[in-house]
């Protein structure tokens, strides 16, 4: 057996399916000719009027039929299909999960269970090429648009966010089934927490498939792209949240300390002690509420605290000294230094959010 057979033999296809057509089963019987070692198809609630589609689809060699009673949305099929494999693909080393529209074609599907044989902990990410004049304009400007905010937040290009043709080993299916969600977002979710666990994303080249029109999906456009951006910027929504009721008390508890409380204990208003006193003593409680907010609230932590406050901290200190550096460099340049100050502010803001993220508020990572 060559090795691409190999290759193709240990590795199972997923593909969930909603109403699919007449080009489901022939879809199928190309895979399991070219050798797939399990292909496993999640009937999502599709209905009496589609179950002969499926008992066709069933008779194929080496295909599996699971089936919901109603509809749950991808995120549970896939899930019904990861604990499948789980349990009962002990031969399988690799996983792909396809869609049932006829997108992803086989040679990209034998293309990726090749890449999974380096044994690389690591989501490969079938990527189409959105400038090609056939894409549906909604697609091209909906995409980028996604993959942008996702580089903003995330620290991740990836040229195509929403590709269902993923590919991963077979030892990462219980951190897929780990991650929230039931339809549409699912899939945004899983790029998430790649991103924040330090799994490497890799995108791969694909043919870009758009049959008639692309009318065969049932992403509905405002519904599901709510859903999914409810997910992207979930996160830092609930940042910016955090950051502003910190504010709020940091302005709120100077006061306090500048007017009343350190005026009764000797500390007389208007003096540059009175300042600050009344400043550093309002930032450090306000630091502390907004750790334990980003920790709880926003990043939901649930390692070592004392080890996320010393980050913390460094992190803090180190935000000051480069916007301080940043706001007279750009004074040097000649820039006005209320302008220095809100640039430096705004781009440290959404580094802090990445840096939060990805290292003050890190889960511990795992083997693999």
């Amino acid at each position: 057996m060559s090795e691409a057979n190999t290759a193709v033999s240990q590795v199972a296809i997923l593909i969930p399916s909603l109403e699919p057509d007449e080009r489901l089963p022939a879809y199928i019987q190309q895979l399991s000719e070219n050798g797939f070692g399990m292909i496993v198809v999640v009937d999502d609630g599709s209905g009496e009027d589609y179950q002969e589609i499926f008992r066709t689809v069933e008779k194929t060699d080496r295909t599996v039929v699971l089936h919901h009673d109603v509809n749950h949305g991808k995120g549970v099929a896939l899930k019904t299909g990861y604990r499948y494999l789980l349990d009962q693909a002990p031969g399988i080393r690799g996983v792909i999960t396809a869609d049932a529209d006829g997108q992803h074609t086989v040679p990209d599907c034998i293309h990726l269970a090749e890449m999974i044989q380096n044994g690389k902990r690591a989501l490969y990410l079938g990527s189409r090429d959105f400038n090609l004049p056939h894409v549906p304009p909604k697609s091209k400007s909906g995409n980028k648009i996604t993959s942008t905010v996702f580089k903003l937040l995330y620290g991740v290009w990836l040229p195509d966010t929403q590709t269902g043709l993923r590919a991963f080993r077979k030892e990462e299916l219980p951190f897929m089934l780990e991650v929230n969600g039931e339809r549409y977002e699912y899939e945004m979710r899983v790029l998430i927490a790649c991103a924040t666990h330090d799994i490497p994303m890799i995108p791969v080249t694909i043919e870009t498939v758009y049959e008639n029109g692309n009318e065969g999906t049932h992403f509905h456009p405002i519904r599901d792209s709510y859903r999914i951006y409810k997910v992207i910027l979930g996160g830092f929504i609930k940042f910016m949240s955090s950051s502003l009721i910190c504010f709020a008390v940091d302005q709120a508890l100077a006061l306090v300390f500048r007017e009343w409380l350190f005026p009764a204990v000797g500390v007389a208003k208007g003096t540059l002690s009175n300042i600050n006193l009344s400043g550093y003593s309002a930032r450090v409680l306000s630091a502390i509420l907004n750790f334990q907010l980003n920790r709880k609230f926003v990043f939901q932590l649930k390692g070592n605290a004392g080890n996320a406050l010393l980050r913390y901290v460094v992190l803090c200190v180190l935000i000051i000294t480069v916007s301080n550096f940043g706001v007279w460099a750009l004074g040097k340049a000649g820039m006005v230094s209320w302008l220095a100050k809100i640039l430096m502010d705004t781009l440290l803001y959404f580094a802090s959010y990445r840096i939060q993220q990805r290292w003050v508020f890190r889960e511990e990572r795992r083997d693999g």
